[in-house]
């Protein structure tokens, strides 16, 4: 054996360690029957375009969408229902009363101990619009947009705790490890613009979801579908600028050279995860020009920052709409807004109904309202679909955990009925689906489950769920898991 052929051969055990063989048997087989298909040079060729970003990556669409885009608006903790948009005038009859003990038999609650009290709407209640639709007076910018909105009142879910009904919410599973929502849509459709990511994620409310980065990553499904997290104050993307001393020239030059490295590594390897890095190098390249452009918001004429209640330069959910609707403009195929603090339990100010929800509700009507506004009158609306609602609902009865003479209000987590809203997209206008028991306790008709949402979600992008799926440790995989069913119902 020569020395050069020595070398080669001491090359390859360093890659036959016992962590990349286990590595290598997730997605080798995959491989296989790939390179079945094609050839290795042809098969690098196709990933590395499509990893870029190239519109026809994934499995295209299974017939024609009604929708090109999703902008999904996760108000983290879950809103009351039944101070939004689920009327209960029986509900406020029965204010303070003891808790009928036929409510709690075989139940479980988050919090709730013994016999709570029944509590009553914290809100005034009124109809509006052609649809009639029920609206408080906690959002009076969206009461004058429910003629464009389907409401789904009789939304369930299989989890009563926030990580897990996050989890489930976004990625069809209550555990980790499964890919997002969006990672689903961008894998299928790819993004229109290559100069920006296909996944979007942008925070306001100072926390993160109670799940983490785990709600917007891609699990199984390469990392490049993952969402990018974006700011609206500070640098747009973190460490997305030059080092200093470094030249946009230079940094085009080392992203070459480091990737005509990591393209002698996959010829060498095979590890589609190395086709990823490239893409993802370019693609971090491409966004230096792009992204500052994009979160420029100050270039926006004066009335569209009336219209949102936009502040340029700070982080908040009103940018973070304004943003999000530059991005659909651009072709970014998933936006994803999460708003965290709407845990109503009543153990302090922030957490009442009467204190800290009238806060949030202050923080997002207005924007969430000139979204729909905004989409409409630009023409987009009708290709966009837009899903606002929490992980689950809140109990008709009032949180008894911190006494009788607590001047705070809130309710417990429910899981069995919430309200979500859905608009755009091939979604009828001015629709109620669902409904709730006199108090709003259960469904007593057109009930959705969050799978039924999911599912529906893919319709719309031209997208059977049953079909859209990958392959992963030797199964199948699909955002909703075994379940779901389109809600035919709200279709235009």
């Amino acid at each position: 054996m020569t020395g050069l052929e020595k070398e080669a051969h001491l090359e390859a055990l360093r890659f036959s360690t016992r962590r990349h063989f286990l590595k290598s048997c997730g997605a080798g087989f995959g491989a296989m029957a790939l390179g079945a298909l094609s050839s290795l040079e042809a098969t690098a060729r196709a990933g590395t375009s499509a990893l870029a970003g190239a519109s026809t990556t994934g499995p295209l669409p299974h017939f024609a969408p009604s929708a090109k885009r999703v902008i999904f608006l996760h108000m983290a903790g879950a809103p009351s229902q039944l101070e939004l948009f689920d009327y209960k005038p029986e509900l406020q009859r029965l204010h303070l009363q003891r808790c009928p003990e036929s409510l709690l038999e075989g139940k479980r609650f988050a919090f709730i101990k013994g016999v709570p009290k029944m509590l009553g709407p914290q809100a005034a209640f009124s109809q509006h619009g052609e649809s009639g639709a029920w609206v408080s007076d906690r959002m009076p910018f969206l009461a004058g947009e429910v003629d464009k909105i389907t409401f789904l009142k009789a939304m369930h879910t299989d989890e009563f705790n926030h990580a897990p009904a996050q989890l489930l919410m976004h990625t069809g599973s209550p555990r980790f490890g499964r890919p997002s929502m969006g990672s689903w849509a961008t894998y299928g459709l790819g993004s229109e613009n290559e100069s920006l990511p296909g996944f979007v994620v942008l925070l306001s409310g100072g926390v993160q979801p109670d799940a983490g980065a785990s709600v917007y990553g891609s699990g199984f499904l390469p990392t490049v579908y993952q969402g990018v997290q974006c700011r609206s104050a500070g640098d747009p993307v973190l460490y997305l600028s030059n080092p200093g001393g470094m030249s946009s020239d230079v940094r085009k030059r080392s992203i070459e050279a480091i990737n005509e490295v990591n393209r002698q590594q996959y010829e060498y390897v095979g590890d589609p995860e190395v086709l990823t890095r490239i893409a993802q190098y370019e693609m971090a390249y491409r966004m230096q020009a792009s992204v500052p452009e994009l979160m420029e918001i100050d270039s926006e004429p004066d009335y569209i920052h009336e219209m949102y209640g936009t502040e340029p330069g700070v982080t908040s959910f009103a940018n973070n709409c304004l943003l999000a609707r530059r991005l659909v403009e651009r072709g970014v195929r998933f936006v994803q807004l999460f708003h965290w603090g709407w845990d109503s339990h009543g153990a302090g100010a922030s957490e009442a109904l009467n204190i800290g929800f009238k806060e949030r509700c202050e923080e997002t009507d207005r924007a969430t309202a000139a979204l729909l506004r905004d989409l409409d009158q630009r023409g987009l609306l009708d290709e966009t679909l837009v899903v606002w609602g929490g992980e689950f609902g809140r109990t008709p009865m009032l949180e008894n955990r911190t006494g009788d003479d607590n001047p705070y209000v809130g309710r417990d987590h429910h899981s069995d009925c919430f309200t979500m809203w859905i608009a755009g997209g091939g979604i009828k206008r001015g629709y109620t689906h669902g409904e709730t028991d006199e108090i709003g306790y259960t469904r007593v008709g057109g009930s959705v489950h969050v799978h039924d949402l999911q599912a529906t979600i893919l319709h719309a992008l031209g997208f059977d769920h049953e079909r859209l799926t990958y392959s992963f440790q030797g199964r199948d995989f699909r955002l909703t898991d075994v379940s779901g069913h389109v809600v035919k119902e709200i279709l235009a």
